[in-house]
């Protein structure tokens, strides 16, 4: 009796594995994508690049809904050049740098609101950051295309940044320096789309990331004050949306 019955346990423990077996190899086959089966971007190679934006806006007595009296004068520039090199196929290792720079002057602006008129007057800001990240950049074809691709890029990114913004003028001037250190892991997939065999036009936008970011202030060389925030973004950001030139060699 008590062979019957150790033949029927192991009976039952070789139908196990055997089921075990089958469902491990069935669900290996089902997620196999092959995703990195077509070579988009051979290793060995790298790559180069970067962004410019630069924009400027000046208003002299603008009026604009409860807008009124709008006078100012500003503006933002923006250059990002980065270098990559793909250590696998279809994966790109690398450096981005950034500068960037903000201005404006605000001369009047009156904000009437019908009872209530809200006026500012002699606002001055100027702020200028520095920015370097390490990205791994992972591409993959659209279908069997050798044009069109898409890529996702996971960014490490430390800011450095100064600046000062003012009121008033005369005796009535208050005026704030401040620096700026920030912490950012983000993510930013897109489009890369080839011009010629060796540049290709790229599309990308900022979608989810976490910020950590401190501020130091001194007001009127006297007044001190710190700020620290942290912030997780799970969204899409029509107003982060980057184009540039990528070259590989």
């Amino acid at each position: 009796m008590k062979e019957k019955l150790i033949l029927l346990m192991l009976l039952i423990a070789v139908m196990a594995s055997n089921v075990w077996a089958q469902r491990g190899k069935r669900a290996i086959e089902r997620i196999d994508r092959e995703v990195q089966e077509r070579v988009f971007i051979p290793k060995g190679q790298w790559m180069t690049g970067g962004s410019v934006s630069y924009s400027e806006h000046e208003e002299d007595n603008l009026n604009f809904l409860v807008l009124k009296d709008f006078e100012a004068l500003g503006y933002d520039f923006k250059v990002s050049p980065y270098v990559g090199y793909f250590f696998r196929d279809n994966m790109a290792a690398g450096l981005r740098f950034t500068y960037s720079r903000d201005y404006l002057d605000l001369g009047n602006a009156d904000v009437d609101l019908g009872d209530l008129v809200i006026s500012l007057k002699d606002l001055y800001y100027l702020e200028h950051k520095y920015s370097a990240s390490g990205f791994l950049r992972t591409y993959m074809p659209i279908g069997r295309s050798k044009i069109f691709g898409l890529f996702n890029e996971v960014r490490l990114t430390y800011s450095y940044g100064e600046g000062k913004n003012s009121t008033g003028s005369g005796t009535e001037y208050d005026g704030t320096y401040q620096k700026t250190n920030s912490m950012q892991i983000g993510f930013a997939p897109g489009l890369t789309a080839f011009v010629t065999n060796f540049a290709a036009v790229e599309v990308s936008m900022d979608v989810m990331g976490f910020d950590f970011k401190w501020v130091e202030q001194q007001t009127n060389q006297i007044e001190t004050g710190k700020r620290r925030t942290s912030s997780g973004n799970f969204k899409i950001n029509l107003f982060s949306i980057n184009i540039g030139m990528t070259f590989y060699l």
